[in-house]
């Protein structure tokens, strides 16, 4: 999910699972925009969300692998 800024990667095991997505420990503040596929529009703290291109960057890891960055931190 992105607000074309910053984006929220999560991986999820299976149905029902809570998941972990990619956190960026040093970002300071929130950003909003973010919105849902129910029109929900949601704010997160950077914190919880990382840059777009690194979204990309995470995102292709997956795809390509099934695994993720090894140099990310997850939470």
């Amino acid at each position: 999910m992105t607000n074309a800024e910053r984006a929220m990667v999560m991986l999820l095991e299976e149905e029902g699972d809570p998941g972990e997505h990619a956190v960026d420990p040093g970002a300071q503040g929130s950003s909003g925009g973010f919105v849902l596929s129910n029109g929900q529009d949601d704010e997160y703290p950077d914190q919880d969300t990382v840059p777009i291109l690194e979204a990309f960057r995470l995102v292709k890891q997956i795809v390509a692998t099934g695994s993720w960055q090894v140099d990310t931190t997850w939470s």
